[in-house]
């Protein structure tokens, strides 16, 4: 599959062929023309200087509708990747792995955009009809398909063809992404998503205030709308409250999945709908009533504003949840308020296809629950109980039960956790593929670190935890491809022995010693140490080149006299025997990135 453009228009065979079928009908009449067959201008007192047929005079359009951007319908939708304002999501941890999509246009970028990227559809050499202004239907559409918005909205002003094609393009376009400026009133937005009528996934980032009139416009506008994703600037107040968005969602019935951010004014909803499958709000708080009727619902994230006086009843949420979404696969939650008591409403409610976890920043949590969710899931794939209080005896729970199905722990910001409950996880889960301890080792003496990370306050390290200090971190594993250490301040020794592992996180691991540091991960591509000593990153980049330098294979292979086996012969040998260089092993090892900004 050939690549795509990001900003592009994804448009379907039937439509193009319509575009051909129309060119067709056209060349019938043969009539002449009364515009310039190069320019598009008017023949009339005309002296044209083109000097090929193929290109075309395209006029800018005015500076708001720059903003807009088109993505293909094939490629999948993602976010651009900016400073996360929130704190992580751990059920989306797939998308950094990374199938990275389209990046929203940017006015400034409209000159600089190519056309690298195409799409699976091919011209055909014998379909070589003629527009107006001298090129073949076929390669116009493709050229069209490829441009941005603002470039497609220049094209539609050459000539009547170009203006008919890029109408087609729009009303065939399936993916449409939008960058609305807050000086940009909502009925711009309204008529872009009128000129696109089939669209099925939109995203809206939103740098203007959101209210219900937003809502409108889409439910008007996409009728077979199925992906929505609406995401907020640091000045944008998203107003919708939770009325509102209930009779959005039980009005669309086609609609499956809905992202929203800043969801700070709902105050109390009930979600009904029989198509829904994913749900993600972030920015919850005093949440009166959480009623869910999604009978579909597989993947649910609720993150709510850190507020420590916030009344929302997790456990009524919990209870709504195990009666009417029992389909449930992915459940994420972010409160302050997650308590013990919340966990045990969780395992009465019996998930049977529950596969991720994640309850983060629930002090409350302690091993008691952890005991509660390996009784009640024990083909758990991933766990995230971030910012808990769980010991390494809740991790020794964590590796009897989901030995055999856990790729996936976090355990950030867990100030109980030591570096022999890490070791022992490493050692009895065969299967991990990723593993976050960040700010579990951590000196009680340096200062608070988790603003760059997680943008969520730590736990305190009580006087009780001193002696969790100088501590030595030992892990070997054959499966572990990425390991998260990032203020691991106490940690002073760390010895890897991991060939899988391709990305480790050491950012502010002030106190470990060069000369404790031993890296045997030859697979490793990116290596974060920022906040570190200088001496550290030193000895992180010697042991890298070191590591990678070994694998080269610098003496070539000679076969035995009767051609049976190949051995290695050595450099004293090699001139008796030359060999050609192009016959000569050369093994591509990967490039080692030590990122320290």
């Amino acid at each position: 599959m050939q690549r795509r453009h990001p900003n592009s228009a994804a448009v379907s065979p039937a439509a193009h062929s319509a575009v051909a079928s129309s060119y067709d009908s056209n060349r019938s009449k043969k009539r002449g023309s009364y515009n310039c067959g190069r320019c598009g201008q008017p023949k009339k007192g005309h002296n044209c200087n083109f000097k090929t047929p193929t290109s075309a005079k395209v006029t800018r359009v005015d500076p708001p509708l720059t903003a807009v951007s088109v993505a293909s319908a094939h490629t999948p939708l993602t976010v651009s990747r900016h400073a996360p304002s929130h704190p992580r999501r751990a059920l989306s941890f797939d998308d950094f792995d990374d199938h990275t999509g389209g990046t929203d246009f940017d006015p400034a970028e409209r000159d600089e955009m190519g056309d690298s990227d195409y799409v699976e559809e091919s011209l055909d050499p014998l379909d070589l009809d003629i527009d107006s202004c001298g090129l073949p239907v076929n390669l116009l559409w493709e050229v069209m398909r490829r441009l941005p918005p603002a470039g497609l909205l220049s094209a539609a002003k050459v000539c009547k063809g170009w203006r008919e094609t890029a109408r087609r393009l729009w009303k065939a376009a399936e993916e449409l992404k939008l960058r609305v400026p807050s000086s940009v009133h909502v009925g711009l937005v309204a008529s872009m998503l009128q000129k696109c009528p089939g669209i099925l996934r939109l995203s809206l980032r939103m740098e203007s205030d959101i209210d219900s009139a937003v809502l409108a416009c889409i439910a008007f506008s996409c009728p077979n709308l199925e992906h929505l994703e609406i995401t907020t600037f640091d000045t944008s107040v998203n107003r919708i409250n939770g009325d509102e968005l209930g009779r959005f969602i039980a009005d669309k019935k086609s609609l499956k999945s809905l992202k929203m951010e800043g969801c700070s004014n709902l105050g109390g909803f009930v979600l009904c709908s029989s198509s829904l499958c994913t749900l993600w709000l972030s920015d919850l708080q005093y949440l009166s009533k959480m009623v869910f009727n999604c009978p579909k619902l597989r993947e649910i994230s609720l993150e709510f504003s850190h507020q420590e006086n916030d009344d929302t009843d997790l456990i009524a949420m919990i209870e709504n949840l195990g009666r009417s979404c029992l389909r449930l696969q992915n459940i994420h939650v972010a409160s302050m308020r997650l308590s013990h008591a919340v966990v045990l409403a969780l395992s009465t409610a019996q998930f049977r296809e529950l596969r991720m976890l994640s309850l983060v920043l629930g002090s409350e949590i302690t091993d008691a629950s952890v005991a509660a969710i390996a009784s009640s899931y024990p083909n758990l794939e991933l766990l995230d109980l971030s910012g808990s209080g769980i010991s390494d005896s809740g991790i020794g729970m964590i590796c009897n039960v989901l030995s055999e199905t856990l790729s996936r722990l976090l355990l950030a910001l867990c100030p109980n956790v030591t570096s022999s409950g890490i070791q022992f996880a490493t050692a009895q889960l065969p299967f991990l593929e990723l593993m976050d301890c960040g700010m579990t080792i951590c000196d009680p003496n340096s200062e608070d670190l988790t603003t760059g990370e997680n943008n969520c306050k730590s736990e305190k390290v009580s006087s009780a935890n001193l002696h969790l200090v100088n501590q030595k971190l030992i892990i070997k594993h054959g499966r572990l491809r990425t390991l998260s250490l990032w203020g691991c301040s106490g940690l002073d020794a760390l010895y890897l022995n991991c060939p899988r592992l391709n990305d480790l996180n050491l950012n502010s691991c002030r106190n470990l010693h060069p000369e404790r540091l031993l890296l045997q991960c030859p697979a490793l591509e990116n290596v974060h140490a920022s906040s570190c000593q200088n001496m550290l990153i030193g000895a992180i980049q010697s042991q890298v080149c070191n590591a990678f330098s070994a694998m080269d294979n610098h003496s070539p292979s000679k076969h035995l006299p009767d051609g049976s086996k190949r051995i290695r012969v050595p450099h004293l040998l090699d001139c008796e025997f030359p060999e050609p260089a192009k016959k000569r092993r050369k093994i591509e090892r990967p490039i080692c990135n030590v990122l320290v900004d």
